[in-house]
């Protein structure tokens, strides 16, 4: 970093320490925002069990579910694109206007998914649409989280930084919880059948609300000092996206970012909460609505770990946690979702136990996309994905003759099953409960839903470590000039591929192993590479400002 840039930060932090007041308006303005915006986002993926039937015609629900988790991750596509986009527009014409632009377009796109009617009504238009306006989220994602985690930054005080900017890594859990309190509020006014069938676009319809609240909030905002600085002293960049590839240092320090820091944060992030959301609903046949209140509890319990860590690295520097949690979660990821299996549903492993199944066939591999792309599904294929969307173990060997037994009684397999994905479901399902299969909607004992709140708050102890103190390590590892693209392009890479894809690529992997824990291997391998990243590029140590740094990571 150049002597005149360091100095420009420098004056412009020494010169405007900020008051209690203009500290806790720059954090609550710039956290609700944020609440509102990831709110706005995370709708889509709480109400997927019900968006699947909404916008999606296939016979299949596995096939169902991964098409939302498809127009899910489209969103997650085009944050990079948002993140270039907006970083420049904020390393330009500066944080506050950026964002608040950020939070109209993604106010706006989320309310239009509210008006889009079913693929019943309008066909294939339908899921079309929705995919424009998960587009338009993404992009306006991109700009967001930058804008908020560095405005935030250069408000703060050195000794405080990742204190106050814990509360905008804290506000990506509150959009989620918020989310959940929205579908429980909404789904409480009326009938489940009512609620499904079209009770689900209030809660897209209250980002009206939540867009009003927050513009207004965000407007009462001031230009972030250090950007106020640089403009006044001619400093601000002439192309930031170019520049951050050729700033000397910067390609380490983007490399970084991506894979020592947000791959390894936004994997554990979604496996806490959306891989954990899925594996309860889907497999482990909880009802919806206890699923919610415990992702409810267990989120908003969780969001106060966030500002522990973020204060933590105020006095350890920001490494350490993160290799802390990423380390952990290498350990531990495995067990817990095995401990969730066992305190969520534990008859499927005890039915499965006394009672194993067995499926034997030519071409037993199951194909989770031939519905889609027209291709035929093997009988054999079609038993085993069935099986797998159950949550119900099973052992597959070689035949010539396609085979389900129980406990090596033969199940007599009907010819409509084959030609029908329900009539496959129902008679599977009936014939299996037959042998102590339950698959009825699963309320455990109290005990067992206190048990897999404590899990997920384990959980969500690993995300707080790996996440709570990024914003600032990101703010401290970029010169200010370039801060929002070169911040904003890294994380949004990470966290749009490697995280947004990963309800996905999980589930994929879920369907075409049969194996209800596979999808997790995804995860620990992001993990894993993400930890040794971390160790060799991360710096060690109390925090230090960029201007501190003299390229010490170049």
């Amino acid at each position: 970093m150049s002597s005149t840039q360091a100095g420009t930060e420098a004056a412009a932090l020494a010169g405007r320490e900020p008051t209690k007041k203009e500290i806790r308006l720059v954090v609550g303005a710039s956290s609700a925002g944020t609440i509102f915006e990831w709110y706005d986002f995370f709708i889509y993926g709480t109400l997927a069990y019900i968006l699947k039937d909404a916008f999606y015609d296939v016979d299949d629900p596995t096939l169902g579910l991964l098409l939302v988790w498809s127009t899910f991750a489209v969103g997650f596509a085009f944050r990079p694109i948002g993140a270039i986009l907006f970083g420049f527009l904020g390393d330009r014409l500066g944080r506050k206007y950026t964002f608040l632009v950020t939070v109209t377009l993604m106010g706006i796109a989320t309310a239009g998914v509210g008006f889009i009617p079913t693929v019943d009504q309008i066909g294939v238009a339908a899921p079309m649409i929705v995919i424009f306006l998960r587009v338009l989220q993404g992009l306006a994602l991109g700009g967001e989280y930058g804008g908020a985690a560095i405005y935030v930054a250069e408000h703060a005080p050195p000794d405080k930084r990742g204190f106050y900017t814990s509360f905008i890594q804290a506000s990506v859990v509150g959009g989620f919880v918020l989310s959940i309190i929205v579908v429980l509020s909404s789904s409480a006014l009326m009938s489940t059948e009512s609620f499904e069938a079209w009770g689900w676009r209030i809660p897209f319809l209250l980002s009206i609300i939540l867009l009003i609240i927050s513009l207004w909030m965000r407007l009462m905002l001031s230009e972030s000092p250090v950007f106020q600085a640089m403009k006044e002293a001619g400093e601000t960049a002439g192309n930031p996206f170019t520049e951050s590839f050729t700033y000397p240092g910067n390609k380490k320090r983007i490399f970084v970012a991506l894979f020592g820091v947000t791959g390894v944060l936004t994997t554990i992030w979604y496996t806490a909460f959306f891989s954990s959301l899925s594996f309860l609903r889907g497999p482990m046949n909880l009802d919806p609505t206890l699923v919610n209140w415990i992702l409810l509890i267990a989120g908003g319990l969780s969001m106060s770990f966030y500002i522990f860590v973020g204060k933590w690295s105020d006095r350890i520097g920001r490494k350490l946690p993160i290799m802390i949690g990423a380390i952990a979660s290498l350990f531990l990821l495995f067990p817990a979702f095995w401990g969730l299996g066992a305190l969520a549903n534990p008859g499927v492993n005890e039915a499965a136990e006394r009672t194993p199944i067995t499926v034997s066939g030519p071409q037993c591999v199951t194909d989770p996309f031939a519905e889609l792309f027209d291709r035929e599904q093997t009988d054999c294929g079609k038993v085993l994905e069935t099986l797998t969307a159950a949550g119900i173990p099973y052992t597959l060997t070689e035949g010539e003759n396609l085979t389900l037994s129980a406990a090596g009684t033969p199940i007599a397999l009907q010819q409509e099953w084959f030609e029908s994905g329900t009539a496959r479901s129902e008679g599977i399902r009936a014939a299996l409960s037959e042998y102590g299969f339950d698959f009825e909607k699963q309320t455990p004992a109290l005990g067992n839903v206190i048990g897999i709140i404590a899990i997920l708050l384990g959980l969500g102890v690993l995300s707080a470590l790996t996440y709570g103190s990024v914003a600032a390590l990101l703010s401290e590892m970029f010169p200010p000039k370039i801060r929002y693209s070169s911040m904003s392009i890294p994380y949004h890479i990470g966290a749009g591929y490697l995280g947004g894809f990963l309800p996905l690529i999980a589930g994929v992997i879920v369907a075409s192993t049969g194996n209800i824990y596979a999808g997790l291997w995804y995860t620990w391998i992001v993990v894993a590479f993400g930890v040794v990243v971390a160790w060799w590029g991360l710096p060690s140590g109390p925090p230090k400002d960029f201007a501190d740094d003299n390229d010490a990571a170049a």
